[in-house]
């Protein structure tokens, strides 16, 4: 299980955090915001329904917009456009 960080195209990036448990889906969702630029987007990806809120609270207080926030296969992901 490793967690996975790429540009996937032009301004846009992938974090893929599935096998991890709270905190660190929403840790590594910070540490990935904090390396690309304003307005880029990043997806980032987790099996841990409790993640999703914990990232949701993360980005609203951090001036992060969510784009979109998804579930399905057992996997959820949350859009965010870095603010």
């Amino acid at each position: 299980m490793a967690m996975k960080f790429e540009k996937t195209a032009e301004g846009t990036y992938v974090l893929d955090v599935c096998g991890y448990v709270c905190p660190h889906p929403q840790i590594y969702t910070k540490k990935s915001l904090e390396k690309i630029a304003e307005g880029e987007v990043l997806d980032v990806v987790f099996d841990n329904a409790s993640s999703a809120e914990t990232i949701v609270q993360m980005c609203d207080q951090d001036g992060h917009e969510i784009v979109e926030n998804t579930q399905g296969d057992g996997k959820f992901t949350i859009r965010i456009e870095k603010g």
